[in-house]
Formats: C-alpha cells, sequence, structure tokens
C-alpha cells in the first residue's frame, strides 16, 4: 500500500479513538470535595524516668555518699543508651505534632569542688538523638531565642558529700574512677521536625509550692514549660508540667497546691489549651487508710478528710477548673500509667498482686499521667504506650529479663481545633524563683565541710 495513502487512512481512527477516550474521560463521575473539619493536633506526654529510685535515696539521707552512689549504681542498670531506642521507636509511630516530656534528666559529675561539672548522660539530647535516626525526627521547640525546657529538681554535685565510684565510665573523663555527682531533671516540649515553624511562642514558668529535703540549700523545684502552636488559621497553647511526688503526712499534697496554680495561671485563657504531662495524682487520693496503696501515694488525714476531693488532688482540681480528661478514661484500671519496678525489669514486686486484683495485667496500681484540654472543639481520640509487658514493642533486653522503656506509661492523644482560633492570650506568669544569696552559699559550705567529715568516717 502507498504510505502516504496508509497515513491518510489511519489518522481518522485515531482521532476516533482520542475522541472516545476524552468522552469516557469526561463521564467518569468526579470525586466529592471533602467539607473542612477542624484542625487535627496530636499530643504525646512521656516520661523518660531519671533512672534511679530518689525516694529510696533519701532514706539513706545523711550519708550523702551512700545515697549518691545507690543512685547512681541504679542509672547504669537503667542503661537509658539502651532504651532510649525504644521511646523513640513510640515517637516515630506516633508522630505526634508535639511531645510534652518530664524527668529529662542531665547527671553530671566533677572531679574536683573547683572544677567545672562535666555532663556525663544527657537524657533529653540522647532522646532527640534518637529520633533522628529514625522516620519521623524532633527537636526542642524554640521561639524568640526561648527553648521550652525548664530545669526543676537538682542535686548538686559536691566532692566528697555525693561522691560515687564508677570505674567502667570516669578514668576516660577524670583519669580517676571516682567523681562527686548530681542531676537535674526538667519539663520540656519537643516538636516534630517538619512542623517547627509551627511554634510562635515559648515560656517557662515555676510554682511558687517549693519543697525542701534539706532547708536552704537541697529544695525541690516544680513549674512547667509552654508553647503557643500554630495549625493553620488556628492556635493552641500547649503546656507541659510534672507536679511534685513527695508529701508530708497531715498535709495537702503538694501537687494539689502545684495544680492550683496552674489552674489560676490558665484562668482567664481564652485560647484553645491542652495541659500534660506527670500529674502525681490518682483519681483515688489521698487513698482511705484501709485501701490498697503499694505506690505509697498520699492517705487521708486530718488536713485532707476526704479521698478524691479537689482541695488535696490535682486530678480533680483540673475538672473542677473545666478541663477535660483527653487521654483514656483515669478510673479504667486497664489505663492506670505506673507501676514498673525502679529498675524497670518488671512491675514493681510490690504492686503486681494488687494491680492484677484491679484489673491491670502489666502491674500498674496507679494513674499519674494525663493530657487535659479546654476551649478546644473535640477530643477526637487516645490511648496509652509502653505498657505492655513482657512482649511490648517498647520492651528491651536488660541482661537475661525483660525492661520496659521507662516506669510510666506514655499517653497519646488527638485533639480537634476550633478552625480560626487566632487569640493569642497574654504571655503566662513567670513565679520566677528567689536567687541565691549570701546564706545558701554558707550553708553549701557547711554541708561540704560536713561531707567531708562523713567521707573521712566511713573511710575509717
Amino acid at each position: 500500500m502507498d504510505q502516504s495513502l496508509a497515513s491518510s487512512t489511519a489518522m481518522p481512527k485515531l482521532n476516533r479513538l482520542l475522541a472516545i477516550s476524552l468522552i469516557s474521560l469526561i463521564s467518569l463521575p468526579l470525586p466529592a470535595a471533602k467539607s473542612a473539619e477542624p484542625y487535627q493536633v496530636t499530643v504525646m506526654s512521656r516520661n523518660l524516668y531519671l533512672g534511679a529510685d530518689v525516694g529510696v535515696a533519701l532514706e539513706l539521707i545523711p550519708n550523702f555518699p551512700t545515697a549518691a552512689q545507690f543512685l547512681w549504681d541504679q542509672v547504669k542498670a537503667t542503661d537509658f543508651n539502651k532504651r532510649v531506642s525504644k521511646l523513640a521507636g513510640e515517637a516515630a509511630a506516633e508522630k505526634p505534632d508535639l511531645i510534652g516530656i518530664q524527668e529529662a534528666t542531665q547527671w553530671y559529675c566533677k572531679k574536683n569542688l573547683w572544677d567545672e561539672k562535666i555532663v556525663v548522660f544527657d537524657f533529653l539530647k540522647q532522646f532527640i538523638d534518637a529520633t533522628k535516626v529514625t522516620s519521623v525526627s524532633f527537636e526542642l521547640a524554640t521561639a524568640n531565642g526561648i527553648s521550652a525546657f525548664n530545669p526543676g529538681y537538682s542535686i548538686a554535685a559536691i566532692p566528697y558529700l555525693t561522691k560515687v565510684k564508677d570505674p567502667d565510665i570516669f578514668p576516660a573523663i577524670f583519669n580517676s574512677d571516682t567523681a562527686a555527682c548530681g542531676f537535674t531533671i526538667g519539663d520540656a516540649i519537643l516538636v516534630r521536625s517538619d512542623v517547627a515553624g509551627s511554634i510562635k511562642q515559648v515560656g517557662n514558668t515555676e510554682y511558687d509550692q517549693i519543697y525542701s529535703i534539706v532547708p536552704t540549700i537541697m529544695k525541690v523545684y516544680r513549674g512547667y514549660t509552654w508553647v503557643d502552636y500554630q495549625v493553620s488559621d488556628s492556635l493552641v497553647r500547649v503546656v507541659s508540667t510534672h507536679l511534685e511526688s513527695i508529701w508530708d503526712k497531715n498535709k495537702v499534697p503538694n501537687s494539689a497546691i502545684q495544680a492550683r496554680q496552674l489552674v489560676s495561671d490558665l484562668a482567664n485563657a481564652k485560647m484553645p489549651l491542652i495541659v500534660l504531662g506527670d500529674f502525681n495524682a490518682d483519681y483515688r487520693d489521698p487513698r482511705s487508710i484501709d485501701a490498697p496503696n503499694p505506690g505509697l501515694q498520699p492517705v487521708v488525714s486530718e488536713a485532707c478528710p476526704i479521698s478524691g476531693a479537689s482541695e488535696c488532688n490535682a486530678y480533680q482540681t483540673m475538672l473542677d477548673a473545666g478541663f477535660l480528661n483527653a487521654s483514656p478514661d483515669a478510673k479504667d484500671p486497664k489505663f492506670f500509667s505506673w507501676g514498673a519496678g525502679a529498675l524497670l525489669d518488671g512491675p514493681d514486686t510490690d504492686r503486681a498482686a494488687v494491680a492484677k486484683s484491679y484489673g491491670n495485667q502489666y502491674g500498674f496500681t496507679d494513674r499519674l499521667d494525663y493530657i487535659f484540654t479546654k476551649n478546644v472543639y473535640a477530643n477526637s481520640s487516645s490511648k496509652m504506650i509502653g505498657n505492655i509487658y513482657p512482649d511490648g514493642s517498647s520492651i528491651w533486653d536488660c541482661g537475661n529479663k525483660k525492661c520496659f522503656a521507662s516506669d510510666h506509661a506514655g499517653v497519646v492523644a488527638t485533639i480537634e481545633l476550633p478552625r480560626g482560633a487566632n487569640i493569642v492570650d497574654p504571655v503566662l506568669p513567670v513565679h520566677a524563683r528567689f536567687p541565691f544569696g549570701f546564706w545558701h552559699y554558707v550553708a553549701l559550705a557547711l554541708v561540704s565541710i560536713i561531707g567531708w567529715r562523713i567521707f573521712l568516717c566511713i573511710r575509717r
């Protein structure tokens, strides 16, 4: 066949095929347009665990060197270098916009009184670094030169007084197997790296209520850190806190007093609010005298005669102030969040049987961790993480045992924000700490002298 004739014959056929194809495409139904929904933000609350049982160490005081050695040995046993990858894996799996961190701990040491302290373990930095090798990285929330990190409770590294021995780590750092060590724990807010630019404002606040372990020099400071986070044309204020766990008989628990200040600071807020953290309060606190209490939570007294009353319960204080619990049901034992042993190698032996009687099969006896909301559109969903033992995704091998990644379970919630919520509330009050004065330094010098004498007695 002539080539020009074949070409002229093929063109009409090709045109017909193209026309049929276009008609078919036009006749296909178009996908329905999705209606706009209130914007969602997912948050996580995670207590990293400082790595040791401070309560036991406090019972060893005034033998400070023994208390310090006890803490250091437990920190090594609960090896953050090994468990941090599990914590980072949780964050990668849940992909929250923001993570409220409690017990972001630095362990530091110094060889001599005049030396600068050297950070040996930095849990927050290690956690951030660990997220960067996962599919989802996080960073410390920062805006206008302020970072969302509020250091709180600390024990100073005082030569002779807090001296510990570590022949594995110290020789390479201090050219000695001994050093004086201490720690600082704090609250932080991390933001997912791909939305870090959505942090618009950051602040840090102290609680006025301060607990003194040793008057003048050993005070337990607590506070909170907060950020304003933008989701399209809406803003939400997110607060991360860790209320005090230590309580005294026949006194209002420190956590309840601090919760009152928190709700007072937030009382006039018009913005959507998310408040998350470790509140150190179960809905049953203070417990009745005859109730099971393996976690040694506050008990009823003349000062606090009614279990669960807001005057002595931080959880109820939040609810009475109009906040809603956006995390799983606080009264359901399946969602309790505290119960792991101090070495993380399973449920605390004093709690396992009680937890089972409650209906919690993983050893958790108390609910201390929450996510609260106010002025939001809706609390969409929530879950607990890190609470399954011995075969959960957060479990790590610790010698011949299985260990939790933290002594607390974590909490995750997805919250819907109202569209166009662009009001910016005033900056929250700072309540700055009273600065060190002359008598602080005098007391510190006296403690150092006492520590030296204790050290000499122990050597004998």
